[in-house]
């Protein structure tokens, strides 16, 4: 009998998914631990593993579609014992959310739209309200209703003749689209050519769909920024303490291939300030206050599909070596999208460093449920009073964001003095 192979939960709140990538096709053999497919999720693309020996008779989620929920057959696949033949036969022709509860019908041309002026997404789904059932890709049909092309029209190319995105985006728009043109005023937004609510004014431009991990940011962020009262503090750090004791602890290093960041160095601080200061290391839950026993403090690292934040998990008890080390490895899955769930999910607080891009000082959004976020600037040389007397010295501005409903400002402040005491004497650091 043939395997199906199902869209998995690669995380424990994962509901639905996009196929990203098939990395595989109709014919070939794969073992157990081969790489099938790139799956996103609202975090990070994922690789999905064989579990199974066999041969790939018929994959019924083409790459790219969005939505897929958790569960949906995907492919099949057939064992080595089987008739590769029969068992494509016996596959499903496509998912099951795309199943529609109408019965199968020949598709009939759909009535020509009324003269009226419409919207173009209803001028674009004469085929898909007629009750005919049109076999395509959720992303086939998007493509078609933003377009207004009449799917009935188009013949399919896919597995069991499925019109898939190649077949819509070269086809020319048909009369539901000329019924949605004159609707269009020289000084309002023209029938959307592209999922996007924005107005069009005539400027050349290009709109690119947003992936999952900028949807679950934007949302997370504009949450964030509505509904957490963020109140910011800020001081002024000399690092030059902190600069000499990298530059020795880099050269004991050498020898084993470590090389220490200032990045790695704030982390440990950060953790140990949190320690320090535990009415800082709590997150906000309506009628709950929870603290934290543990620093576990989630790092900004910018990757391809998005803003993403790696945990170094019980920073304040790690050696700084074992920081530096564990976060190279993890900001490489990062952008190489290849974070596993506990390596993303949770944390205390976080640090987000724009110093290496010559920021001098800035106010992080709070990731929750965490009530903190670090944002440090870069180091420059200003004039500092160092021992009462005017010097030049290497300072860097730090921005703590605090959740105030959570935390109170004095609290907030005292995190501060404990992060500047601690990178100020960064001996404190390595006890």
């Amino acid at each position: 009998m043939p395997t199906p192979i199902k869209m998995p939960a690669l995380s424990p709140t994962m509901e639905e998914g996009t196929l990203a990538r098939w990395l595989v096709k109709v014919g070939d053999t794969v073992n157990s631990g081969d790489i099938m497919a790139e799956i996103e999720t609202d975090k990070a693309t994922m690789e999905f593993e064989a579990v199974d020996e066999g041969v790939i008779v018929s994959i019924a989620v083409e790459e790219g579609t969005e939505g897929v929920q958790v569960g949906t057959v995907i492919a099949t696949l057939a064992g080595e014992d089987e008739d590769p033949d029969q068992a494509a036969a016996e596959a499903p022709p496509e998912p099951a959310p795309a199943i529609e509860s109408a019965k199968a019908e020949e598709p009939a041309p759909a009535p020509a739209p009324a003269p009226t002026p419409t919207p173009a997404p209803a001028a674009a789904k004469p085929a898909a309200s007629s009750g005919d059932r049109i076999i395509a890709s959720p992303l086939a049909k998007r493509i078609a209703e933003q377009k207004g092309i009449d799917l009935s029209t188009i013949t399919g190319t896919g597995p069991n003749g499925r019109i898939v995105k190649a077949d819509v985006e070269g086809a020319t728009p048909g009369t539901a689209a000329s019924a949605a043109s004159p609707a269009a005023s020289p000084g309002a937004a023209a029938a959307p050519a592209a999922p996007s609510d924005l107005p069009d004014f005539g400027i050349p431009h290009e709109d690119e769909k947003l992936n999952n991990v900028r949807k679950v940011i934007a949302r997370r962020l504009t949450e964030a920024k509505q509904s957490i009262p963020h109140i910011y503090l800020t001081v002024d750090v000399q690092l030059d303490k902190l600069l000499k004791l990298r530059s020795e602890l880099n050269a004991s290093l050498e020898p084993q291939g470590i090389k220490l960041s200032v990045n790695d160095l704030l982390i440990k601080a950060l953790a140990k300030a949190l320690v320090q200061v535990p009415k800082c290391n709590v997150s906000f839950g309506g009628d709950v206050l929870r603290t934290y026993s543990r620093a576990d403090v989630s790092v900004a690292v910018a990757a391809p599909s998005g803003l993403i934040t790696p945990i170094i998990v019980d920073a304040g008890n790690k050696t700084v070596s074992a920081i530096s080390t564990e976060m190279k490895v993890l900001a490489g899955k990062a952008r190489d999208g290849k974070l596993q769930p506990h390596e993303y999910q949770g944390g205390t607080a976080s640090l987000s460093n724009l110093g290496m891009f010559g920021i001098k000082q800035f106010d992080a959004v709070i990731n929750p449920p965490q009530a903190m976020i670090l944002a440090v600037g870069a180091g420059e040389q200003r004039p500092h009073v160092v021992d009462g007397a005017l010097s030049v010295a290497t300072v860097m501005s730090a921005t703590g964001s605090f959740d105030h409903r959570a935390i109170d400002g004095a609290d907030g402040a005292q995190f501060m003095q404990a992060f500047q005491t601690l990178v100020e004497n960064p001996l404190g650091l390595l006890a």
